[in-house]
């Protein structure tokens, strides 16, 4: 009798205990289940926002490159109307005033003739530089030259104006821009090196090299002017401007100066680009 008490006590104790560890499998795993949950809840989360932040990230991307397409655009109607205004207004009236000065000089004494021919001389050369401005100011005139010929007539422009001296040379074979509307980007930046150059540096010489490779063409823009500390020098609008088209273009920017020792501006414009 004793020994079936003794037995069934036992087997008690071990049903109470199967129910005691069958209880705490429940609960662990119940536990473990909203542990799970919880992670993969924070993962999906976390994947969201940083999600959510690289939508935001790439929206406003869009929108700085969209900004910048259009102010380069109304920039562009800008200039192409400054353009034609002085070859069809400013020009005009140059033509007009040369012929009348040329025809003055035929009733004047012998020796006023030498003022009125340097009157109609200078009359002349601001006459070609105006035409040639109106070019360089004109995209459309850009377009149907090319970038190369366009820089070149640039050249020649600064050249005649005495301020500086500049020249130009071309390595390589000629390759054309798949996207047209690069190479007005490309000749505006050459622009403002070039006039932030006569503006500033006090340069005697300004060099420009195109070197046209199989990916990418080259350009180094030169010049032998006091140049500048670029850890002390705030940004300008200038430099603004020459990044922010580098980027639009997806081109390197690299501009290298030091105080009394000239400045330097490196680009790598790759030809298969496109910015619209």
């Amino acid at each position: 009798m004793l020994y079936l008490l003794f037995s069934f006590h036992i087997t008690e104790k071990k049903i109470v205990s199967n129910e005691e560890i069958a209880l705490m499998s429940y609960v662990i795993f119940f536990v473990l289940t909203i542990l799970v949950v919880f992670v993969l809840f924070f993962l999906m989360f976390q994947k969201r926002k940083n999600q959510l932040l690289l939508d935001k990230v790439v929206q406003q991307q869009q929108f700085d490159a969209e900004l910048i397409k259009t102010q380069q655009e109304i920039q562009e109607e800008t200039l192409k109307h400054v353009g034609r205004e002085l070859h069809d207004n400013v020009g005009q009236m140059l033509v007009l005033a040369t012929m009348q000065m040329n025809a003055l000089a035929n009733g004047v004494k012998q020796e006023d003739k030498s003022k009125v021919d340097n009157s109609a001389k200078a009359l002349k050369d601001a006459l070609e530089e105006v035409r040639a401005l109106s070019k360089s100011l004109n995209s459309d005139v850009i377009f149907k030259l090319g970038f190369e010929a366009t820089v070149k007539n640039e050249i020649d422009r600064l050249n005649k104006s005495g301020l500086i001296r500049s020249e130009l040379l071309v390595v390589g074979e000629k390759v054309s821009f798949e996207n047209k509307k690069d190479e007005v980007i490309l000749f505006r930046m050459l622009q403002e090196f070039f006039s932030n150059t006569l503006k500033y540096a006090e340069a005697e010489h300004l060099n420009v090299s195109l070197e046209y490779g199989t990916e990418n063409l080259t350009i180094m823009l030169e010049d032998d002017g006091q140049g500048f500390d670029m850890a002390t020098i705030t940004k300008g609008s200038g430099l603004i401007n020459l990044e922010k088209r580098a980027e639009l273009i997806q081109a390197q920017l690299e501009l290298k100066t030091k105080q009394g020792e000239g400045t330097t501006l490196l680009l790598q414009y790759p030809y298969k680009t496109s910015w619209l």
